[in-house]
């Protein structure tokens, strides 16, 4: 398989599942916030700020008032913008259309028709009154793609390149997402103390990555900051626990580094030691410095992606690597 073809199955998972948690993150924060149990919960510039530290990775100033018909429309349907919704699913399509010959006539017409039904989706309408059918839109057809992923091709090396896309963006979404939610919770805990630690504050961060009712079901309790956070990182059988994404990864990095030699600085190594070091770690490990862990992971999942594309999908075309840049900025 030809280094850009495969690199192109590789970005295509991953557009594919950082469109739906930018559309999942966006709804429940947005429409959680009309029920908040408190006043600062309830803001709409503290909900947009919440939205684009998660989704931009910016920090706005507490003194800028955003103004929230342009923040939505940024992050959903803004061409200009290279973290918005519309702009993430139409690289997806791109990069299903430079592997046309791989993958399913199911699975790129799925794409397709997708990709067309966000491009026309009206601006007016979304940022008005669409916003929840529009991100509904979104997680839904994204999961229509996995399930075409999933029954539509052979479970071979193109299966797995998809998949480790899949995961590693997985993994990195989940860990922005903790991030993103734990800011939330320290700017709540500066007003009210540790009325900040109240359930509502990781409710909201377990249905932010579709886990809310299977944590339920496992602990049998309210979320509190201990079990949300043991479920969303360590949880082994949750599948978007950062390390079930870490087992899943390491699982299809073997399948495509089988013929590989190993080293100690390659992605497969560093996978391998990362997920190694997840195997017995507990909650209390990390969470007296939990901020600093989360930076850490980021950092760590990061730099694995990096490597992935350095040791399995490096293209020295001047063009190619001009567009691989680009895509890393818009992470």
């Amino acid at each position: 398989m030809l280094a850009r073809v495969a690199n192109n199955l590789f970005w295509m998972g991953r557009y594919i599942e950082r469109s739906e948690h930018l559309a999942r993150f966006l709804n429940v924060n947005y429409f959680s916030s009309l029920d908040a149990p408190d006043e600062l919960s309830q803001s709409r510039q503290f909900v947009l700020r919440s939205v684009m530290y998660m989704s931009a990775n910016e920090i706005i100033d507490a003194d800028i008032t955003l103004q929230e018909e342009g923040v939505l429309f940024n992050v959903g349907l803004n061409l200009d913008q290279p973290y918005s919704i519309i702009n993430t699913f139409i690289n997806a399509h791109d990069n299903a259309r430079s592997s046309r010959d791989l993958i399913s006539t199911e699975l790129f017409e799925c794409i397709n028709r997708i990709n067309h039904n966000i491009k026309a989706y009206p601006i007016d309408k979304y940022v008005k009154s669409g916003l929840y059918d529009f991100t509904t839109i979104v997680t839904q057809s994204s999961s229509e793609i996995r399930s075409k992923i999933k029954s539509t091709l052979l479970h071979d090396e193109v299966y797995a390149i998809i998949m480790l896309g899949v995961y590693i963006e997985r993994a990195i979404q989940v860990t922005r997402v903790i991030n993103s939610k734990l800011s939330d919770v320290s700017a709540a805990k500066v007003i009210y103390g540790n009325e900040s630690e109240a359930s509502y504050h990781w409710s909201t961060l377990l249905k932010c990555v579709s886990t809310y009712d299977m944590m339920r079901r496992f602990y049998k309790k309210t979320p509190s900051r201990k079990t949300t956070l043991e479920f969303i990182i360590l949880n082994k059988d949750c599948p978007r626990s950062i390390k079930n994404c870490l087992s899943q990864i390491y699982k299809y990095i073997c399948i495509i580094s089988k013929n590989k030699q190993i080293t100690t600085s390659s992605a497969a190594f560093l996978i391998g030691k990362m997920k190694a070091e997840f195997e017995y770690k507990l909650i209390e490990d990390i969470d007296d410095n939990l901020e600093e862990f989360i930076s850490d992971l980021i950092e760590k999942l990061g730099l694995i992606a990096e490597k992935l594309e350095d040791n399995y999908f490096k293209i020295t075309d001047p063009v190619f690597v001009k567009e691989q840049v680009q895509k890393q900025e818009s992470i």
